[in-house]
């Protein structure tokens, strides 16, 4: 879980610039974000003796990270000292927007074209406090079908089977995929056994014809692409 920041009774305009959510979100853009900054975006306030920065990582810890707060209903989310009934509702209607951006119609789902289009899709899981790997299914566009969680535990070459990899990608008539696991310690330095397991997925995709396109290692506020590196692909 990200630490709170300090001095909780300064307000956001009390802050450097630099240090601002949303400042930091039109210079730099919103995937630099840490999910409480991107909150505290969507609170705008606080209340009195804590800042709307505060209040977001306050309650990520009481929902339990991101995917917990996604499974918080709005009047529970509403009960929390300084957030209330509207910016409950506020955050409900952001998480349902990302909810239907993920189950979009063909022509409205987000083409992804690089490693970072990707992790925008997939940044979410540096919130995750255990280790988790997903596959992006894509289309013969590039277009997102899904992002189906495969396994939720320690995500290592003896547990991890192709078959269960690539189930859901056959299912849904995926023609290419992106891997993405997190590494809950924040660093997203690729190690040998997650460059060993995506030479084995490489390999296993070209016998089913479904392209393994990229690996991306997700820590906190940062990834790493296993392509971009030119590590367990064959550059062309």
């Amino acid at each position: 879980m990200e630490s709170q920041p300090a001095n909780p009774w300064l307000t956001i305009k009390d802050l450097p610039a630099s240090e601002r959510p949303r400042e930091r979100m039109i210079q730099h853009g919103p995937a630099i974000l840490s999910t409480a900054e991107l909150l505290a975006i969507l609170l705008r306030t606080g209340r009195r003796g804590e800042n709307a920065l505060h209040l977001a990582h306050r309650m990520l810890q009481i929902c339990g990270g991101l995917t917990g707060l996604v499974r918080t209903p709005v009047h529970e989310l509403a009960r929390i000292p300084g957030v209330g009934l509207a910016k409950a509702a506020q955050i409900q209607a952001a998480l349902e927007l990302g909810r239907r951006v993920a189950t979009a119609t063909p022509g409205e789902r987000p083409q992804v074209r690089s490693a970072h289009d990707a992790y925008l899709l997939l940044a979410d899981m540096a919130d995750l406090e255990q280790e988790t790997l997903r596959t992006l299914l894509l289309d013969t566009r590039g277009r997102a079908i899904a992002i189906p969680t495969i396994y939720v535990g320690n995500v290592n070459t003896t547990l991890v089977r192709p078959a269960e990899i690539f189930r859901e990608a056959i299912r849904r008539n995926a023609v290419s995929l992106i891997i993405a696991h997190n590494h809950p310690s924040g660093d997203p330095t690729p190690s040998p056994e997650d460059i060993a397991l995506t030479r084995d997925l490489v390999a296993a995709g070209r016998l089913l014809g479904i392209g393994v396109l990229d690996h991306l290692i997700i820590g906190k506020g940062r990834y790493t692409s296993l392509r971009e590196q030119g590590v367990a692909f064959h550059t062309p």
